[in-house]
């Protein structure tokens, strides 16, 4: 069981960074500042959404490798399924 545990981990990074800024961003079009001052519903608001966005996004990222992971290979390191597509 070989893994490329460098491209495992960012896959990873990327999938919950890009998750969070687009949980950043959903909060800022909804009002929401997480860096507002104090914790008010705002700032809770949108804390939960960069959250939850960072979660999601490293969902997508594993459930993305996990797919990467059962295509099968050939000899030379291609997907089998390009020589089907001609």
């Amino acid at each position: 069981m070989s893994r490329n545990l460098l491209a495992e981990g960012l896959s990873d990074a990327v999938g919950f960074v890009g998750g969070a800024l687009l949980g950043f961003w959903a909060g800022r079009l909804l009002g929401w500042n997480i860096f507002a001052a104090g914790y008010g519903i705002d700032s809770i608001g949108g804390i939960l959404l960069v959250g939850l966005g960072g979660g999601l996004g490293l969902q997508l990222a594993r459930r993305w490798q996990a797919a990467q992971a059962a295509q099968p290979k050939s000899d030379d390191g291609t997907d089998d399924n390009s020589a089907k597509d001609q």
